[in-house]
Formats: C-alpha cells, sequence, structure tokens
C-alpha cells in the first residue's frame, strides 16, 4: 500500500467514526511542547522533533545567554534553528520579506528594519505546538511558518499573505545560545536553483563538531547571496569563510503564495546528509501534511504505551506531557545508513539497529529515566545501552555525557553504568555483556584523563578515592564519595549476575564506602580531609559546590539521604526515629518553597526537587515504616512542584527529561530508590494519581501483554493506601518484583483520606537493602 493511499485509508476510516469517538482526545492531545517553555533551557523548547530526533526545529527568540534559546513570555522570533542539544547548535532559518537585511537584531528590540535586524515580532495568538508540530505567524511579513519533522530532517512550510512581495529565506550559522560556539569554517555552495549544500565547523570548550547540511525548496530560487560579517556578497555560487556568516535565497512571491524547504543535517558528511534527506523525506514527497501526520503517528505510538484513565483534565495534560519530555530532548547522531563520528574525529559505522546517542549528563537518572525506559520502553534502554558500548570500543572509556558523541566529563560518577546494569537486570540483553562489564570495570578501576580535546574521560578524583576510599577536601566534593560508592554497587550487582564473584566482592565492599564520610557526632555526612580530620567550618546547609570542595549541587542534609542501594543502612547510622524526624521536618520546611531551590540556591532548602541529588527524598518512608509519608509527600511534589501551564511546568532544570520521567512514575504510584539495578529488581508503591492506568509491555522484551495499576477512590484527598492486591493475592509491603510486573501484573489499591499506618509498615515490610535492619 502507497503513502498517499494509507493516508487516505485513514482519512476515509476516520470520517465513518461516530462524531464523539472522533472527538475522543488521544495521550498525544494532551501532551503539550509549550508547558514549561518560560525560564527554560536550550533544550526544552516548543519546536518540531521526533523521539530523540537529530534535528529539533524550534523557534530561538532569546540572545546567547544562559536559559536561552526559546522564552514563552517573549513575542518575537530571531530564527528557527536545527540543533537544541546540551552544548551544540546549528543552522537557524528564517523568512523575511522587503529589502534584505542579514542582522538579526536584539530580543529587546525586535522591530523590523536595517538598523535593528529581521528579527520578527509574532501574533501570540497564532502560535501552535504539538508532538512534531510548530507554527506561528509572523508579523514582519505576515508570513504564516510551520514546522515538522523526520528524524534526522526539516520541513519548513512559509505561507505568505495576499499581495506580491521581495522574499527572503536566511540561514544564518551564528547562532546564539547556552554555550554559542566559534565557528572555525564554513561553507556554502549553491547546488542548483533549488538547492543548497555546505557546513559549518564550530568549536565551544572541548566541544568541536561539524554540522554538514543540505536545503531544497520545492520551486526555483530566483536568486543567491551570501554574508561574512557585516558584507554581503550578490550572487554567491559559493561562500567560504569562518565567524559570522550566512546565506540567503531571494524569492518574488504572489499572493497567497506557499513555498516550502526541506532541510537534513549530519555530523558525518555533506553526502550523508543528503541521503538522510531523501531517505527520510522523499516517501512524503512534498506533502507537510503526510511528513506532520507520520510525526504524529510516531509520538500517538509512544504516548500511547501508557493509557491513564480517569482523574482531572490538569494531571493528564500534565502526565502527557512530562512522558513527552521524556523522550524528546537527546539526541541520535547516526546517519540513516549507520555511519557518525566517534569521539576522536574517526568516521565509524554502526549497525543500522544501534542509534548513536547524544545527551547531556546520566547523572542520577536511575531515579527517572532509567526507569520509565527500561519498563515502558525497553527498546530505548537496549539502544541507549548498545551506543554507550559503541563508544567504549572506540573511544577507551564509557560516556557520561556524550555530547556529539565527545567526552564531556559532565557530571560527576559515570551513572551510565546504572542504565546498563537495570538494562541487564531486567531481562533486555541483547548486547554484549561482556563488553559491558569489560567497560564497567575499566570505568570503575582506572582513574579518568583530560582527553585530547580539553574534554574529560572517566571519574575525576578517582586515584584518591581508589587509595582513601572517600574524596578528600581538598580535591574535590565529598559527594562524589557516594556516587562513586553506588556505581561501584551497580558493577558489583552485575557482576553478580554474571557469575563474577571475586569482582563482585570488590564492588560490594567498595559500595560501603558511605560510612568513610559519615560523621558519627553529628550524624551527617561530612567533608574531610586527606588526613583523616573532619572539616570545622562547616553546618548541614553549608557547602554548595560547583567546582572544588563541598556537596555538588546540594548540600549535607541531601547528601546525608544518599545511598540509593543501601537505605537500611542510612536508618542504621542515623536511628530510625531521627530518619524519619529529619527527613519528614525537609519535607514541611520545602513544601514553603513548592521543593524547589530558586535561584541555584541549594543550600537553603532541604528537599530540592528541582535538581537531581535527592530526587528519591520522598520515597524513603517506604524504608523506614512510614509509607504514608511517601503517599503524601510525592502527592504533595506533583501538586506544588509540577504545573501545567507555559510559566510553571518545571520550577528547576527539567534537564533533558528527568522532571518529566520522574513525573509519570510517580504518577502510576511506582519509583525504584536503587535505580533497578538489583540482581532482583523491584518498584516501590506510592500514590497513584488515576484510578486506572494501563503499561502495554513490549513482547520483544516481555511476555506480558499489560502492567495494569488500578487505584481506587483515588483524588487529591484520598491519597493513602489503604489496602492492596497484586495479581489477585493481598500485597502487604509497599514493594513489588519487577519481573512479576512484566509477567503481566495487576496491581490493586484501595486508596481513602487517612492513613492506614498498619498497612506496608512492619519491620520486614521494607523493600531490600545491602545492610540488613539493626534491632
Amino acid at each position: 500500500m502507497t503513502l498517499k493511499s494509507t493516508l487516505w485509508a485513514a482519512a476515509f476510516c476516520a470520517a465513518l467514526l461516530p462524531a464523539h469517538a472522533q472527538q475522543k482526545k488521544q495521550p498525544i492531545d494532551y501532551a503539550d511542547p509549550l508547558l514549561g517553555t518560560s525560564e527554560s533551557r536550550w533544550m526544552l523548547n516548543p519546536g518540531a522533533t521526533m523521539p530523540f530526533g537529530m534535528v529539533q526545529l524550534a523557534p530561538d527568540n532569546q540572545e546567547g545567554v544562559w536559559k536561552s534559546g526559546y522564552e514563552y513570555s517573549i513575542n518575537n522570533i530571531g530564527g528557527f534553528s536545527h540543533i537544541h542539544d546540551w552544548t551544540m547548535a546549528g543552522l537557524s532559518v528564517m523568512p523575511t520579506v522587503g529589502v534584505l537585511n542579514i542582522k538579526r537584531g536584539s530580543a529587546d528590540n525586535p522591530t523590523t528594519g536595517w538598523e535593528t535586524g529581521y528579527r520578527s515580532r509574532i501574533y501570540k495568538e497564532t502560535e501552535k505546538a504539538s508532538p512534531g508540530y510548530y507554527a506561528v505567524k509572523l508579523m514582519n511579513g505576515d508570513i504564516t511558518t510551520e514546522l515538522t519533522t523526520t528524524t534526522r530532517a526539516g520541513f519548513f512550510k512559509f505561507s505568505f499573505p495576499d499581495k506580491a512581495q521581495d522574499a527572503h529565506v536566511l540561514f544564518n550559522l551564528d547562532v546564539p545560545f547556552e554555550n554559542t560556539a566559534e565557528i572555525l569554517d564554513a561553507k556554502f555552495t549553491k547546488v542548483s536553483d533549488r538547492e543548497i549544500e555546505g557546513y559549518s565547523h564550530q568549536k565551544w570548550a572541548w566541544q568541536e563538531y561539524t554540522v554538514h547540511f543540505v536545503a531544497r525548496f520545492d520551486r526555483p530560487v530566483e536568486g543567491f547571496g551570501g554574508w561574512i560579517g557585516n558584507k554581503i556578497t550578490k550572487d554567491a555560487a559559493e561562500l567560504k569563510g569562518k565567524g559570522k556568516m550566512g546565506y540567503y535565497v531571494d524569492f518574488n512571491t504572489k499572493p497567497n503564495e506557499v513555498i516550502q524547504l526541506q532541510t537534513a543535517i549530519s555530523l558525518v558528511s555533506i553526502e550523508d546528509a543528503r541521503l538522510n534527506l531523501k531517505t527520510e523525506m522523499d516517501p512524503f514527497k512534498w506533502s507537510f501534511a503526510a511528513v506532520h501526520n507520520n510525526a504524529r503517528a510516531v509520538w500517538s505510538n509512544l504516548l500511547g504505551k501508557i493509557k491513564v484513565e480517569g482523574g482531572t483534565e490538569e494531571n493528564k495534560k500534565k502526565f502527557y506531557s512530562n512522558m513527552y519530555r521524556s523522550y524528546v530532548a537527546r539526541t541520535i547522531w547516526s546517519d540513516v545508513n549507520g555511519k557518525w563520528i566517534d569521539p576522536n574525529e574517526i568516521e565509524r559505522q554502526s549497525d543500522l539497529n544501534t542509534p548513536i546517542l547524544g545527551s547531556d549528563a546520566f547523572w542520577n537518572t536511575f531515579w527517572n529515566l532509567n526507569q520509565l525506559w527500561t519498563l515502558v520502553t525497553p527498546k530505548v534502554a537496549s539502544e541507549w545501552t548498545r551506543s554507550f558500548l559503541q563508544i567504549y570500543k572506540y573511544g577507551g572509556w564509557l560516556p557520561k555525557g556524550p555530547a556529539g558523541i565527545e567526552y564531556s566529563g559532565i557530571m560527576e560518577a559515570s551513572h551510565e553504568i546504572a542504565l546498563i546494569t537495570s538494562t541487564y537486570q531486567k531481562g533486555i540483553r541483547d548486547f554484549d555483556a561482556n563488553l559491558a562489564f569489560e567497560a564497567i570495570m575499566h570505568q570503575q578501576t582506572t582513574p579518568g584523563v583530560v582527553t585530547p580535546e580539553g574534554g574529560f574521560a572517566g571519574n575525576k578524583y578517582y586515584k584518591s578515592y581508589l587509595e582513601l576510599g572517600y574524596v578528600p577536601n581538598e580535591e574535590g566534593q565529598v559527594s562524589n564519595t557516594l556516587e562513586y560508592a553506588y556505581d561501584d554497587w551497580c558493577a558489583g550487582q552485575f557482576a553478580l549476575a554474571l557469575g563474577k564473584t571475586r569482582e563482585a566482592k570488590m564492588f560490594m565492599e567498595r559500595a560501603d564506602a558511605f560510612k568513610k564520610v559519615w560523621d558519627p557526632s553529628v550524624k551527617y555526612i561530612r567533608m574531610k580531609s586527606r588526613d583523616g580530620s573532619w572539616v570545622k567550618d562547616w553546618s548541614p546547609y553549608c557547602c554548595t559546590a560547583f567546582g572544588g570542595p563541598g556537596y555538588l549541587e546540594g548540600n549535607a542534609w541531601q547528601y546525608s539521604f544518599f545511598k540509593p542501594h543501601d537505605v537500611q543502612g542510612i536508618i542504621n547510622l542515623m536511628g530510625k526515629d531521627e530518619f524519619n524526624n529529619r527527613l519528614d521536618a525537609g519535607f514541611v520546611k520545602s513544601s514553603q518553597f513548592d521543593f524547589n531551590a530558586d535561584g541555584d540556591m541549594y543550600d537553603r532548602v532541604p528537599v530540592n526537587h528541582g535538581n537531581q541529588p535527592n530526587m528519591q527524598a520522598a520515597w524513603l518512608f517506604n524504608y523506614s515504616g512510614k509509607p504514608w509519608l511517601t503517599q503524601k509527600w510525592t502527592r504533595a511534589i506533583m501538586t506544588q512542584y509540577y504545573g501545567s501551564t507555559p510559566y510553571h511546568g518545571w520550577l528547576g532544570d527539567e534537564d533533558e527529561g528527568q522532571m518529566g520521567a520522574w513525573y509519570v512514575m510517580a504518577a502510576m504510584g511506582l519509583f525504584e530508590t536503587d535505580g533497578g539495578s538489583s540482581v532482583k529488581p523491584f518498584y516501590e508503591i506510592g500514590s497513584p494519581l488515576f484510578p486506572k492506568a494501563s503499561i502495554t509491555l513490549d513482547n520483544h522484551y516481555y511476555k506480558g501483554k499489560t502492567f495494569t495499576i488500578e487505584a481506587k477512590n483515588t483524588s487529591a484527598v484520598n491519597k493513602y493506601v489503604q489496602s492492596a492486591m497484586f495479581n489477585g493475592k493481598p500485597l502487604t509491603k509497599p514493594w513489588i518484583y519487577h519481573q512479576d510486573v512484566v509477567d503481566g501484573g495487576h496491581l490493586v489499591l484501595v486508596m481513602g483520606p487517612k492513613p492506614n499506618m498498619n498497612w506496608g509498615s512492619k519491620p520486614g515490610d521494607a523493600p531490600p537493602s545491602m545492610s540488613k535492619a539493626v534491632n
């Protein structure tokens, strides 16, 4: 069946449905890419992209500042660029009319004119965004601009008004963003009267890459030209240079004319960019609607893997918008033929079923993305694992934040190990487990190194950690000790699963490093000098660090609860009453701030859900005999921290899906404090938002068809578990095994307005920990 006939058949069948059936909202209809786009970061925008798309077409309206990119409250646009990955940008496109103007202009003064630039105000009421689609009408020329994409190619549709105009489409390589790059070498070439090609070799700090591109129009171009700096060159069939430069094409538009543009990019070559374009766009011809419908179908299938029933419309919007964010920001960097550029800038070839993926760090994603991906989309977890191993194979290290497939050194520890381990433990094993363990062994036994381009591979401060068992205050953050130890535990669990008992013993001993920096006199994790003495100028709320001594983006209060694999071990050291009282008091105080340390003032707030180090905090009461407090405080975070408008989506750093994935799991009432890396993974139970949530399980990996969670009587008031049944049998513990879930489980919770303090609270009800309870 041809693409055209398939789309016609789908439309015909839809027309036969009764009106109420056609109007029923689907999961995709609740996902709002505009949610949370005020005070957001470069990677969080309302643009058109596919899951992990290489091309992420989005409007940019800010200067090159922190949290640059798109700001919802700014009513102008300076261009629509292709790349919105961490530390990476590329190729901005902008339609204009009238006298040619190559200056972008200021976001604070967007009036069109030679002195101010081509930036255009927008008719805000025309702005629309949905997964795979963005549209807005520009005041400059009244041009309606629509965007949609495939994975590696973009589609622009420019609709001009009811009068003839001199029109231009500008291709600007100078893209302002959080980490604005220097253009070292660039070139544009006119291929024909409909097509241009080129590249931009750009660099920021350690990040160096080349964006190759091809762009083609659906009608002949009437003029070509370009600029370098402020110098314009007309009739330029070729333009080569560096620094701020770009290219333009001219049209004499007729009234109500539509001009369409298709683009594609590649980090490998112009030839690959053209192959990406032909492979992904040619099947759709020049039908913008067909490409948009394809993007919608892909997103609809993905978001439809979880179906929630009942509950409020607002909570459904929050649920599916957060799920959308869990898959939208990270990036595929291999081309349709499997080619990619490794960390040493060498062209490589991967299996077509193994996309090479890039992103910001996997810092503590074991509390959000890892859980969602391994449960709902195990193929995604497999692809990430295989991508890590390809990078290790050619670069020699596992990447912790493979932006553009470079070793960034962002963030601390090597928590990609947690994703690899959890993937294997959950039965997702279509990768080379021995190679994976080899890579983990290397990462966890070898001090990290500065890479030739100035990045960092492996673990910082690791020589001292291996020597002393902790990171001394003179060198770095004491909190790194805890993060290294967690990765050691993951490595130990992986070793146990593979039958490597000697390696397992070594790693499991190191996994207890928490005790080395625990000061029993104050019952907190404390900064410790190389000579073994405690740092004196200290308090539980001091010493947030971004580099050097202290606690990485946190404080002692938060990190004293950071032993994901051994919550019972913390309770043993702190005492159960102190553990519960301290944690609950922290939530009471943090509730006043909606669980967010505004302005990155991490020292001031105990529970800071707006950053990674203690996103597990609300779930810890399941371990300490008070699961009703987990139910209470997870609900509070979902209500207060998470919003449903452009101005309130996530109060802190959403960070490429991490906040989103936490919400999706918590809204279903599930979580994994240990990141799912134990030999027998399990889920802790919280307070589901919806009366029913059904996960369609991937039958390639899991034999069950669906996993269903029913929360009878659940509401804003009825947030406490009264009783539970799992697979038809009474459940008295606040946790269940992963294997039982993916075999096709059915969890039924009866909810009520007051805590049932007898459910899940007995000493033997707590989830597994590395340490045993001490009486």
